[in-house]
């Protein structure tokens, strides 16, 4: 699989701001702001939690799925672009994790 899928989906949550919020969930979340978006996400976050604590892979599949999906909507809401992500993500690949954390500056993320 490629990050194809994740360009894809980001590319419809985009095009959902012109939906009717009568039709669409997305442009309901989008239409409630950053604020509501994030505390979806964290929603989600406890859920795909859960899921993999309860040792059950098809919960975890599908919590994963709808965590990644609320992810994207929440970076939708704040303007920013899966690429600018994925740009980041490969950035670091090949790097160990322990040295790029370390590399990061303070108040830069976590």
């Amino acid at each position: 699989m490629t990050d194809h899928i994740l360009r894809q989906l980001a590319a419809t949550i985009s095009a959902r701001r012109t939906e009717s919020a009568d039709k669409s969930y997305t442009r309901q979340l989008l239409d409630a702001g950053p604020k509501r978006c994030a505390k979806k996400l964290g929603e989600e976050a406890v859920e795909t939690v859960i899921a993999a604590l309860a040792e059950d892979d098809a919960a975890l599949r599908n919590e994963a799925a709808d965590l990644i999906y609320h992810l994207l909507v929440l970076l939708e809401s704040r303007n920013i672009a899966i690429d600018d992500v994925l740009g980041i993500l490969a950035g670091r690949m090949g790097v160990s994790g322990l040295d790029e954390k370390a590399a990061r500056k303070p108040g830069g993320g976590a």
